[in-house]
C-alpha cells in the first residue's frame, strides 16, 4: 500500500483528506450533540446559530460557538504561520501540524474520558481545544490544496457536484471525491453520534487516531517531497 501512494502521490493525498473530512465529521458530530449544540469544525453553522441566538428566547448557545470560532481562528492562524514559505505539497511542517491536531484531539479526551457529565468549564476548555485543532487542520489542509477537500467543510463541494453535473452545466467534474467527501463527512457524523452512546470521549479518540495515522502515511509516503502536485486530476 505504501508504495502505491508513493508511487501516485496525487491519489495519496486525496485519500488522507477525506479521513480527515471523515474525522472531522465525527468531531463535529460530538461538538453539537455532547458540546451544547457547536459546531467545532464547520464555522458556518456557529456563525448561524449565533446569529439565531441574537434574536432572543431561542435557547441557542451564545458562548460555546465563540469560543470554538476563536479557538478556530487561532488555530487557523498558527497553521498558516507555521507553513509560511513552505512548499505547496506535503512536508515535514504538514506532518507536524496534523501530529500536532491528533495530539490536541487526544488530550481533549482525556477528561471528557474522566467526567461523566462535564459541567460548563469543561465544556468550554473541550471546545476550544477542538476549535484550535480544528483549525490547524484545516490550515494544514488548505495547504496541501487537494481540490473540493478542505476536510472541514463541503458546502462549496456540494455546489461543485450539482452545477457540474448533467443537470447543471453538464462540462464533466471530478465527482468521485465530491461525492466521497460528502458521504465522509455524513458517515464520520452518523460514527460520532453513535460513539456518543459509549462516551463522549470515544469519538474524539477515534478522531485523534484516525488524524495521527493520516499524519505518519502522509509523511512516510511523501518525505521531502516539493512543487504542487495534480489535484485537480481524477
Amino acid at each position: 500500500m505504501l508504495d502505491r501512494m508513493r508511487r501516485n502521490p496525487a491519489n495519496a493525498h486525496l485519500g488522507l483528506m477525506l479521513a480527515l473530512t471523515f474525522s472531522t465529521g465525527i468531531i463535529d458530530a460530538v461538538g453539537y450533540l455532547g458540546l451544547d449544540r457547536v459546531f467545532t469544525g464547520n464555522m458556518t453553522g456557529n456563525v448561524v446559530i449565533l446569529g439565531m441566538a441574537l434574536a432572543g428566547d431561542t435557547g441557542l448557545p451564545v458562548a460555546g460557538p465563540l469560543i470554538a470560532l476563536a479557538g478556530f481562528m487561532a488555530g487557523a492562524a498558527a497553521g498558516g504561520r507555521a507553513l509560511r514559505g513552505a512548499a505547496a505539497a506535503w512536508t515535514a511542517r504538514h506532518t507536524v501540524l496534523f501530529v500536532a491536531v491528533g495530539i490536541i484531539i487526544a488530550l481533549a479526551a482525556v477528561p471528557a474520558a474522566l467526567v461523566a457529565e462535564p459541567g460548563h468549564v469543561l465544556q468550554y476548555s473541550i471546545t476550544a481545544a477542538l476549535g484550535l485543532a480544528m483549525g490547524c487542520q484545516a490550515a494544514a489542509a488548505r495547504h496541501v490544496a487537494v481540490k473540493d477537500v478542505t476536510t472541514v467543510v463541503v458546502t462549496s463541494t456540494i455546489t461543485g457536484l450539482a452545477s457540474d453535473s448533467v443537470l447543471g452545466t453538464g462540462g464533466g467534474q471530478p465527482w468521485k471525491r465530491r461525492a466521497g467527501a460528502v458521504v465522509l463527512i455524513g458517515l464520520g457524523a452518523l460514527a460520532g453520534a453513535l460513539l456518543l452512546h459509549v462516551h463522549i470521549g470515544a469519538g474524539m479518540a477515534l478522531s485523534a487516531i484516525i488524524t495521527l495515522v493520516v499524519a505518519w502515511l502522509g509523511h512516510v509516503t511523501h518525505p521531502g517531497r516539493v512543487g504542487r502536485m495534480p489535484y485537480d486530476t481524477e
